[in-house]
């Protein structure tokens, strides 16, 4: 079995941790990750020696790729390529129509969602994406609401798998951070929100929420993890909001598992999610999360239990349920939460599963294409 995974390369957030934690899992000698950029993915995946190729483009228009990738295809003898995100999805359809081979798709976001605040072009580019999807041999959806989706958009139920995200509990992680690394003082309550500043992740109903909690209580700390085409505008909210001593942009953060150590609480703001990785990171380091009801969380959050989410995306209610977490955490309640989650979390929600519920999905896409042609 030879398999193709694909995408952009420009990824850094939970898409690419999800791919290379799976290509970590199985044989290298039957998967290679084929990218379309040089860039962190790359050097990341070289660095665990995962197979990778680049298939240069002069821009991401250029579809002299398509002839690239099918060359390589041929002479490599792969059976299936699977393909993640949109600039992916496309090049994938065209290379399923031009090397008659089996095309699978995981569904890591909304596709409807993708390109949300992108004016007219994004309009086009979530159309063009919705498009091409409906091509693919099989779907992988990170959550049954994404399930739903997809079958909502004409998908049959036959080829959609449902896998929950998973990550390594299991693994030795790097020395935390410390709070003093960040001049912060044990007196804090900090929430980190690990996401990129993207209209999508909906950072301003978490700024609106701290000004509102700050106005009663000094001691709440929000360090934002990430970067993005909001930061401009997110920092202007935040001196406008007159909250600049409470809240900190800390850009990208290399080795991001070590942040999680540090905080009192892991926030969540998207409109839209599959599976979102930075819960289970939050879980694995014991943090307690609240959340948006997006993707599958409530398959990791059953009951309060386990930690929030919230009941709509207003920051009254978001204020709220931050303002029950400080309470909490004066009663040395808090941590319990995330004792719980841990413990849910890594029985139900492990790398291994992950990786062997995809393995499955090839196996019985290639049994059937290979019975079809006999």
């Amino acid at each position: 079995m030879k398999i193709l995974h694909l995408n952009a390369g420009n990824e850094t957030g939970g898409g690419m941790f999800h791919i290379l934690s799976l290509l970590k899992e199985w044989n290298k000698q039957e998967f290679i990750l084929g990218l379309f950029e040089e860039g962190e993915f790359f050097y990341k995946s070289e660095e665990m020696g995962i197979n990778t190729v680049v298939f240069s483009q002069k821009n991401r228009y250029d579809l002299s790729v398509v002839k690239q990738m099918t060359q390589f295809i041929r002479l490599n003898n792969i059976e299936v390529i699977h393909t993640h995100g949109a600039r992916a999805n496309f090049y994938g359809a065209l290379i399923k129509r031009v090397a008659k081979i089996r095309w699978v798709v995981t569904i890591h976001s909304d596709p409807r969602d993708d390109f949300m605040g992108r004016g007219m072009i994004g309009k086009v580019y979530t159309k063009l994406n919705l498009s091409v999807l409906s091509f693919a041999d099989h779907y992988v959806a990170i959550s049954d609401r994404f399930r739903r989706i997809l079958i909502e958009q004409g998908i049959g139920t036959a080829k959609i798998t449902t896998v929950l995200n998973g990550i390594n509990f299991k693994q030795s992680l790097p020395d935390p951070y410390s709070r003093r690394s960040f001049n912060l003082s044990d007196k804090d309550f900090i929430i980190v929100m690990v996401a990129r500043l993207e209209p999508v992740k909906n950072h301003i109903i978490a700024l609106q929420a701290i000004k509102a909690i700050s106005a009663k209580d000094d001691s709440v700390q929000l360090l934002l993890v990430g970067e993005g085409s909001r930061r401009t505008y997110l920092e202007k909210k935040v001196k406008e909001f007159g909250i600049c001593q409470r809240v900190k942009f800390l850009g990208h953060v290399e080795g991001v598992e070590k942040i999680y150590p540090l905080a009192d609480l892991c926030l969540l703001t998207s409109h839209s999610e599959s599976f979102p990785l930075v819960l289970l990171e939050a879980a694995r380091a014991s943090v307690p999360v609240v959340t948006t009801d997006v993707g599958g969380v409530n398959e990791l959050i059953p009951s309060e239990e386990y930690g929030w989410i919230l009941s709509g995306s207003q920051p009254e209610v978001l204020q709220k349920t931050i303002e029950e977490a400080i309470y909490l955490k004066s009663k040395d309640e808090l941590i319990l939460k995330g004792i719980r989650l841990k413990n849910m979390a890594s029985q139900n929600f492990s790398i291994e599963k992950l990786a062997s519920n995809v393995y499955n999905v090839y196996l019985r896409l290639i049994k059937k294409n290979r019975m079809t042609t006999l």
